[in-house]
């Protein structure tokens, strides 16, 4: 990543920041974005908190003042996104409006106000965040499966359309991430077969590096042991 200029939604979650480390410690300049108004962030990063996603002109503002204080963009990594678990039966229906706006609509606003400054890049990069529960979902997660598959099909179709082009899109499909969040709800879970943040950090680097050219349109199982 050195020498990258690397933009990461949901920058302040824990995903966002092991990231963000990651991206630091190989010498990226980061501009970090969040909808939460602060939040940690590695020294001499960008930070623009505050800023909502599911709406298409503040994301097109954030972007636009992103390039110009890092002087252009190579890398879009979509992290920023939601979960709720609840049956069909049972839950409330505004979960699944919720969770499209928090998963697909954040991935799709982003990427298209950060497109114009990607395609200037010699080496442009769009990771996502998808979910292997959304491969086959499981009871409970029907409105979140239904989210991420949404943000797997936004993979695949805009790296078709841009294959004529010098930018790569792709998605990274993990299972349980290892946060203290998740330890909380299933705390009777074997912890040691989650994914953990860096481990999944390190798969989105590799996409996001000059070096995954070849790879576009794929969605990368991240499953650890579960």
């Amino acid at each position: 990543m050195n020498g990258r200029k690397i933009a990461i939604t949901g920058a302040f979650g824990v995903l966002g920041q092991a990231v963000a480390k990651a991206a630091a410690d190989q010498g990226g300049q980061l501009a970090l974005i969040d909808i939460a108004p602060s939040g940690p962030a590695p020294e001499g990063a960008f930070v623009r908190g505050g800023v909502d996603l599911t709406d298409p002109a503040a994301a097109k503002a954030a972007f636009d003042e992103i390039a110009q204080r890092l002087g252009g963009l190579d890398v879009l990594v979509n992290v920023a996104g939601g979960f709720v678990w609840q049956t069909l039966e049972e839950g409330d229906v505004s979960a699944f409006d919720r969770l499209y706006a928090l998963n697909t609509k954040t991935c799709v606003n982003a990427s298209r106000a950060a497109l114009p400054h990607i395609k200037a890049s010699s080496a442009g990069r769009i990771v996502n965040v998808g979910a292997h529960g959304a491969v086959k979902a499981a009871a409970g997660m029907g409105a979140y499966a239904a989210s991420k598959a949404g943000v797997h099909r936004v993979t695949e179709a805009l790296a078709e359309e841009l294959k004529g082009t010098g930018v790569t899109v792709n998605a990274v499909l993990p299972s349980i991430i290892d946060t203290p969040t998740n330890r909380a709800d299933m705390p009777k879970a074997k912890f040691d077969t989650w994914v953990k943040p860096e481990e999944l950090a390190a798969v989105i680097l590799f996409l996001a590096s000059e070096q995954a050219s070849a790879v576009t349109g794929a969605l990368i199982p991240v499953v650890g042991r579960v």
